[in-house]
């Protein structure tokens, strides 16, 4: 198992790739969305998640069929911190039965992306993963910041959605469940 990530890693890497983003540190313990945004004195809606998808082909999808090669072993989805990610969605993405998509345990997030779950921020991962941004972040354009995690639960970043994008480029998705 590798060591983790360090906020020195993640403010390196803020540095080394130019982002327009800064880490807050020693907010305090803010395990939950609420907790977050009352210690940054924001709005709730602010604070998105980066989480860590496992995907599993299987069933209709023989091993080695092309479609089973573009599905890849994980991913990551950055969605709002209140919204819970509809799987059904996320499976439908990939051509998987909701069954085969799993929240990664937390061995698996300080693995591949290398912070642990519940800091983990919306880059600087590890290793380079797809990432999908739920619909529900891009519309918060409008705000100054939004804010994800920073590395630990002490720790977040603030950073523009239009940074954010500019960043992973990413597949943009409605993934929150209704």
């Amino acid at each position: 198992m590798s060591l983790p990530l360090t906020l020195d890693d993640l403010q390196a890497y803020i540095d080394r790739h130019d982002i327009q983003a800064r880490l807050i540190r020693d907010l305090g313990h803010t395990p939950t969305v609420p907790d977050a945004a009352r210690a940054l004195d924001v709005d709730a809606a602010q604070i998105i998640k980066t989480l860590l998808f496992v995907l599993t082909p299987g069933g209709q999808t023989p091993a080695g069929s092309a479609r089973a090669e573009q599905i890849p072993p994980a991913v990551v989805v950055i969605s709002n911190g209140e919204s819970r990610v509809d799987k059904r969605a996320l499976g439908r993405r990939f051509g998987l039965n909701p069954k085969r998509v799993k929240l990664a345990d937390p061995a698996t997030v300080l693995e591949l992306l290398g912070y642990p779950a519940g800091g983990v921020p919306p880059f600087g991962h590890r290793h380079r993963l797809p990432v999908l941004v739920d619909q529900t972040v891009v519309d918060l354009r409008e705000r100054d910041h939004i804010f994800g995690g920073g590395g630990d639960d002490r720790t977040m970043v603030a950073l523009s959605v239009g940074e954010l994008l500019r960043i992973h480029q990413p597949e943009v998705l409605a993934l929150s469940e209704k």
